[in-house]
């Protein structure tokens, strides 16, 4: 614990940039939970544009808006 699923449109990161993102998600879960870097995991997980509103929006957002810390404004 501390687990951090990022979920997002798909596009390709390399291997490196994978590494950098976990690396700075990782820093601040550290910083903010006051944990060691060795119990935090992250994922990725593409999810088609077309299967956002179904996937995501839906059951993680829409429904759970007591859990967000921060709200998305897609009109923007």
């Amino acid at each position: 614990m501390p687990h951090v699923s990022l979920k997002h449109y798909p596009r390709e990161f390399t291997p490196e940039q994978k590494q950098r993102l976990a690396d700075a998600v990782t820093r601040l879960v550290v910083e903010h939970f006051e944990v060691p870097e060795n119990v935090v995991s992250v994922a990725l997980e593409a999810v088609d544009p077309a299967q956002w509103p179904e996937r995501v929006d839906a059951p993680e957002i829409s429904a759970r808006p007591d859990l967000l810390i921060k709200t998305p404004d897609y009109g923007n």
